[in-house]
């Protein structure tokens, strides 16, 4: 009987009967069950795919990001779920989880043997292609997953308004990751990891809507802004033309110039000022945020170079924290909060269309139809293109007659075309984006929502000897010469 032969002796004669085995019966028989089979096809399909992906991706012929991503990321994920179950399907079977099982309980190679060298030498030529060809795809899919063409397009629902104002704003040629992420593998692999929840989040629909901000645990900017920005080397006036018209006087704008005391180094006093003096590195500044959208600021606590420290107290605060109330170290982003998704202003947009001629100020009513337009509830951005032209005429029908519209139709399709551009660009409604949706920090132009300067500076936050931060229009503006 079976049972009855000595363990060696099985092994000698399986090991027989494998040698009289071509090479690839050899090979055949390690995975050949269900699950070896499946993984041997996956690889196969996987690897094939690939190849055509990458083809067609360098040779321009995919443009989806969608296609990209199945590309670069699906298909190599295949190809490692089918490399992984061979083995795996080699293991099973060598424990007898299959009929037909391996008799051995060892892997048995014989370098003597022609045919056990070929299959060895099948294997290493099969694994140095296989580690190349991942090498690239792992090079190309690192540069993809850190494209601009990826951040901004693979989520286009929940990304567009983001990606929209970020392509016209003064770092459209700077890459998302340098600012969202930076330099290092530390960082990086952080980044990627938050990315899978945000994912997730996409794929159940679990995402705020619309984004919430600011957003949590990001870099610290002085390890991002001031690789490019650096406070010390900035100095000087930068003159700021506010233009303001009113619904009874659409010719005649009132236009306010005021230079911004930017500040940095003074170069004759070496003394540090003006606005930039916040984050040079002769101080630092911490705020205690008691919501989560950092606009109710209590304690303050400044230190000098020398170590020296005071605090100031906001008695207009209740002492209860909110949600997110947290101590941060003031940096780029408490000020230009939406550097690079800097969203229009609803009446600034409409003033500074008129002031450039895209809204012909001798029409009567249309700054107030212009602001009417752009404020009226559409379903989605399909339907704000097929209705902002109909509505603004509709109103101007209305309020100056037919036969002025057959005499303006050149006018007021112009100031329709600039008005859809501007509504394109500002509004989402199915991500709750509208105008004032996101409001900046820099300057004081939504002082009564609790955005801006005002913040800290609202002669509220004193020290117990009495020092107070003034609120002055001099610590940052002065009228040009």
């Amino acid at each position: 009987m079976a049972e009855n032969v000595p363990d060696n002796e099985v092994i000698k004669e399986h090991r027989k009967k494998f040698e009289e085995l071509t090479w690839q019966e050899q090979f055949g028989v390690s995975w050949k069950t269900p699950l070896g089979l499946f993984g041997v096809g996956l690889t196969t399909v996987s690897f094939t795919l690939l190849i055509l992906g990458l083809f067609g991706h360098v040779a321009g012929l995919i443009e989806n990001q969608y296609a990209s991503i199945i590309t670069f990321m699906v298909f190599p994920a295949g190809v490692l779920l089918g490399l992984i179950l061979i083995p795996v399907a080699y293991y099973m079977r060598r424990k007898r989880w299959f009929r037909g099982s391996l008799a051995s309980d060892k892997l048995i190679l014989d370098f003597g043997n022609k045919y056990h060298r070929r299959a060895v030498s099948l294997f290493i030529v099969l694994t140095v292609v296989n580690v190349a060809v991942f090498g690239v795809f792992a090079y190309e899919a690192y540069h993809f997953t850190d494209s601009n063409y990826f951040c901004g397009t693979v989520c286009h629902t929940v990304m567009d308004n983001s990606y929209t104002v970020y392509q016209r704003s003064g770092h459209a040629r700077v890459k998302c990751v340098e600012c969202h992420i930076g330099s290092g593998a530390n960082w990086y692999v952080k980044a990627k990891l938050s990315g899978l929840r945000q994912v997730w989040a996409v794929m159940t629909n679990s995402y705020h809507v619309p984004i919430a901000t600011p957003i949590q645990d990001l870099r610290p900017a002085r390890d991002i802004c001031e690789e490019c920005h650096w406070p010390e080397k900035f100095y000087g006036q930068k003159v700021k033309k506010f233009i303001e018209y009113s619904n009874t006087d659409q010719l005649n704008p009132d236009i306010t110039e005021l230079a911004l005391n930017i500040g940095g180094p003074n170069p004759f006093t070496d003394e540090f000022e003006g606005i930039h003096w916040h984050v040079s590195n002769n101080v630092q500044i911490e705020y205690h945020s008691l919501n989560r959208e950092r606009t109710l600021i209590g304690k303050i606590r400044v230190t000098d170079a020398d170590g020296e420290e005071r605090v100031y107290d906001y008695d207009g605060s209740d002492g209860e924290e909110e949600e997110g109330a947290h101590w941060r170290v003031m940096d780029c982003l408490d000020c230009h909060n939406l550097t690079s998704h800097l969203y229009g202003d609803l009446e600034v947009t409409v003033d500074n269309g008129i002031y450039a001629k895209k809204l012909d100020g001798e029409i009567p009513g249309i700054r107030e139809d212009s602001m009417t337009v752009l404020t009226k509830s559409y379903e989605d951005r399909a339907k704000a293109q097929d209705g902002i032209k109909r509505h603004l005429f509709e109103l101007q029908a209305k309020r100056n007659g037919a036969e002025f519209i057959s005499e303006n139709g050149t006018q007021l399709s112009a100031a329709a075309d600039y008005l859809l551009a501007s509504y394109m660009g500002n509004v989402w409604p199915k991500m709750k984006v509208t105008w004032g949706t996101y409001k900046a920090h820099n300057g004081h132009q939504y002082e009564d929502d609790g955005y801006g300067c005002f913040r800290c500076h609202n002669d509220s936050h004193e020290t117990e000897d009495g020092d107070y931060i003034e609120q002055d229009c001099e610590l940052c503006h002065d009228y040009p010469d």
